[in-house]
């Protein structure tokens, strides 16, 4: 039987997560109604963007102003990815909330993503760490290809947990883990987040959703059995990993599916499903795309039993 929680924590990453593979240049106006959109949803963490070089992710290139121009709902937390220390102090000027660090288990996209051996990447994550401590902003450690690497295929779970140790020793506290290619599959997850926590009970961990394969919604049930506190997803299914090296599209789980079928399980986000559907809408209208979700269709439970209440009684 499944051991769900009562209650898990949803977070929005489509405006960094999402907008840095699109394949277009979104204008800074057309980001802003984005985030706005959503906060106006009811998120309780939005990813607004990523203090990145432009010339390695051009699409986040307006990180300042983006951040400047947003209108921030109170009891909503925003965050930013920084991938080294100078994307940190960039940061660390915007006014948010929490820092987002980033290393890659795989070792070989680490290298094509960051640029940087683990050992260097450890230590970029620890500094910027403690500049966010210093300053009390807090402090998310990503740990991507942490489960499945599209150049070494399955990630050994020892490197993994080696690694997070290391991190923890730094001082970090809050993680997540993502397999980045959404090839990884439940069992696999299941057993990582339970070492995971047996091995680090301070620690909170969340687990980052792809759905390459198909095998999201598996996935996140066996994270969130195994002790999963948050779940991180973007709205309209876009987005992904940068140096995937694969022609097909690595979307992450679409945010709005996640919600609807968390509270279809009886597992409360304290978001409503119908204004975050309602919302995964407004923002592809807003960028100008199809939603890769089956509830942004209209394939839920909701939408089936209001189709059904306007349908003639059959004699």
């Amino acid at each position: 039987m499944l051991r769900l929680p009562e209650r898990v924590q949803v977070v929005e990453v489509a405006p960094r997560d999402g907008l840095q593979s699109l394949g277009a240049w979104v204008e800074t106006d057309a980001k802003v109604a984005m985030i706005d959109r959503l906060s106006a949803a009811g998120f309780p963490v939005i990813e607004v963007t990523g203090f990145v070089h432009p010339r390695f992710i051009p699409a986040l290139s307006d990180a300042e102003a983006v951040c400047a121009r947003i209108a921030r709902r109170p009891g909503t937390v925003y965050r930013a990815l920084v991938p080294n220390v100078r994307g940190a102090e960039r940061a660390l000027g915007s006014g948010l909330d929490e820092l987002l660090g980033l290393i890659t288990v795989g070792e070989t996209y680490l290298r094509k993503n960051q640029n940087m051996t683990p050992d260097e990447a450890v230590a970029q994550a620890a500094a910027c760490f403690r500049l966010a401590d210093a300053a009390g902003v807090g402090f998310v450690m990503a740990v991507g290809v942490a489960l499945w690497c599209t150049y070494e295929g399955a990630i050994p779970e020892a490197r993994v947990l080696a690694l997070i140790a290391r991190l923890r020793d730094a001082g970090i506290r809050r993680f997540y883990v993502a397999g980045s290619a959404g090839l990884e599959d439940p069992r696999q997850v299941g057993q990582l987040f339970a070492r995971l926590g047996d091995a680090h009970p301070d620690c909170t961990f969340g687990y980052h959703v792809h759905d390459m394969a198909g095998m999201a919604s598996a996935n996140v049930l066996a994270a969130l059995d195994a002790g999963a506190a948050f779940v991180e997803g973007a709205v309209c299914g876009i987005g992904g990993g940068v140096a995937m090296g694969t022609r097909a599209a690595i979307g992450n789980a679409p945010t709005e599916d996640l919600v609807a079928w968390l509270d279809a399980c009886g597992v409360s986000t304290g978001l409503d499903p119908r204004a975050v559907q309602a919302a995964a809408r407004d923002v592809a209208g807003i960028l100008g795309i199809e939603p890769r979700s089956r509830a942004a269709a209209g394939l839920t439970r909701w939408d089936t039993l209001d189709h059904m209440g306007a349908a003639p009684t059959a004699a």
